[in-house]
């Protein structure tokens, strides 16, 4: 086994979920991520953790969603499962990232709603989400097996601690400020962020960051005004979307676009009444992704783009009582702010052209 995958493992199990002897941990192991989770069963061996390995697959579950017929009922079993546990690992990495493309939006739409008390269980564990390797993954990002191994490694074997540091100049300044404007060409949109908490995602529980690689500080928008332009390709439920528009007011899409796929979008937007409000904006702060490689894991995190998230917000960027946006969806959209971009926080420049004013080449 390559010496890496166990660094993973090891970075996974011990800095971003935090694993303690007597953990009950839950284990998703997608279908080719077999070399990771054996390295992940390894390290909660030894560390006198409880294992409980599940199968996750994308062809599994096209063939059940395309099946089944009528309303889905609650999964009550893995609502129970999770709420037993105290940790849940999802080890990223099909076979094939378009699996599920041919599933309809609707069922597509209905089936989240019906899971939407397993997810809230999910996410009340020490969950943390990353990904193994794949030649599927690195034909999507556009690179060979051996480069992709490379790209996703240095993303995720860094040292974290310090990359926390650095981002806790941003959190710092979401925390004291109440508006962000973000404008480039395209964009003009205004977002209220009085009285929420940014988190400090640095890829560890310990950050309430729940995603390894990480590397973005995000926020829970109240409101937004204006209009987004969305110049990142990504795949949403299988199929490739680009060039995304959305207009707000009053917090609420009220119109939107697609080059292409458009279709996508409309069904994320239909999921529900929370699914046309913000949940999310996030700020990519880690300069080890370097390139854009259409998974949401690493882009989002990707240095010199904003992203905003349609759908449910986090209860860590939240006030004690408060109640966020809630929906069966949250789904992420990339801007690039690298070049001709700025964006504001109560009418100071924080960040322009992709660099921090902390940072060298800010002007």
């Amino acid at each position: 086994m390559d010496d890496r995958i166990r660094n993973h493992a090891e970075v996974l199990v011990d800095w971003s979920a935090r694993v303690e002897s007597g953990d009950d941990v839950v284990v998703s192991v997608a279908e080719g991520a077999h070399e990771l989770g054996v390295a992940v069963a390894e390290a909660l061996g030894d560390r006198g953790a409880t294992c409980l390995s599940l199968y996750g697959s994308d062809e599994l579950s096209r063939a059940y969603l395309r099946a089944h017929e009528g309303d889905f009922t609650e999964p009550n079993a893995e609502r129970a499962l999770f709420e037993a546990a105290d940790v849940y690992l999802a080890l990223g990495g099909g076979r094939n990232t378009a699996a599920t493309a041919d599933v309809p939006g609707n069922v597509r739409s209905a089936h989240a709603r019906a899971r939407k008390p397993v997810r809230e269980a999910r996410m009340a564990t020490d969950w943390v989400s990353t990904v193994h390797p794949t030649r599927s993954l690195a034909q999507q990002a556009g690179m060979s097996y051996e480069a992709y191994r490379e790209f996703v490694y240095d993303a995720v074997l860094r040292d974290w601690e310090s990359l926390a540091g650095e981002m806790a100049r941003l959190k710092d300044v979401f925390d004291a400020g109440d508006e962000v404007r973000l404008v480039k060409e395209g964009t003009d949109l205004t977002m209220s962020i009085e009285n929420r908490t940014a988190v400090n995602s640095a890829a560890s529980v310990a950050y309430d960051s729940h995603n390894l690689p990480s590397g973005e500080v995000f926020t829970a928008p109240s409101t937004a005004e204006g209009e987004v332009y969305f110049d990142v390709p990504m795949t949403i439920q299988g199929k490739r979307v680009r060039d995304v528009r959305l207009t707000f007011e009053d917090g609420e899409v009220v119109d939107h676009s697609a080059g292409t796929n458009e279709d996508v979008v409309d069904d994320v937007l239909d999921t529900d009444a929370g699914a046309r409000r913000l949940g999310e904006l996030g700020v990519g702060m880690n300069r080890g992704i370097d390139r854009v490689t259409d998974n949401i894991l690493f882009d989002e995190k990707m240095g010199g783009t904003v992203h905003l998230a349609l759908g449910r917000a986090y209860d860590a960027c939240l006030s004690d009582g408060e109640t966020g946006n809630e929906s069966a969806v949250h789904v992420d959209l990339i801007t690039d702010v690298s070049e001709d971009a700025r964006l504001e926080v109560d009418g100071e420049v924080v960040q322009r052209d992709g660099r921090f004013r902390w940072e060298d080449g800010f002007e």
